[in-house]
């Protein structure tokens, strides 16, 4: 029996992540974001009241837009790719060969998060955001993943006791 390598090939495209499974990532995540920033925010008006009151209008949402990159950086980076929501729905943020993304491509892709519209760059489908094209890295279900590995080592294993 002649077996091609093809099979050892993990096909990310396979294991891409939905539109729906990424915007559920994005509710979940700044749902944890505002209890984040309300946090801060209560710890600032016991501090420094005054403070609270230069968050207003432009400024505010765009501080808060930074702080939403950062916060998802920080995230990203101490769980090897994985956000809050990321955790909860089973994906992860990987690099287009499969690797697990480093701690530069985890802050290049969370600051352009801060950038206006970017969560309107995800609408389409495939879902290639700005932060993942500009980053090199695409988001990925753990599970396909997972069953691409076990094909791979059946394949193997079949190769193997047909030699």
């Amino acid at each position: 029996m002649d077996f091609n390598n093809n099979y050892q090939e993990i096909d990310l495209e396979y294991c891409r992540a939905t539109t729906v499974k990424r915007f559920t990532n994005y509710l979940i995540d700044l749902v944890v974001f505002y209890i984040i920033a309300f946090g801060i925010a209560i710890i600032l008006g016991i501090v420094k009241p005054e403070l609270l009151d230069s968050f207003e209008g432009l400024s505010g949402r765009l501080i808060s837009l930074l702080l939403y990159g950062i916060v998802m950086f920080i995230t990203e980076a101490m769980s090897n790719g994985r956000s809050i929501g990321k955790l909860i729905t089973g994906t992860r943020a990987v690099n287009p060969d499969g690797s697990d993304i480093t701690f530069q491509k985890a802050f290049i892709r969370n600051i352009v998060r801060a950038i206006p519209f970017n969560a309107f760059s995800a609408l389409g489908n495939p879902c290639a955001p700005w932060h993942d094209l500009w980053s090199d890295t695409i988001v990925i279900e753990e599970k396909k993943l997972a069953l691409q590995t076990q094909k791979i080592d059946l394949f193997d294993s079949v190769k193997n006791q047909t030699l």
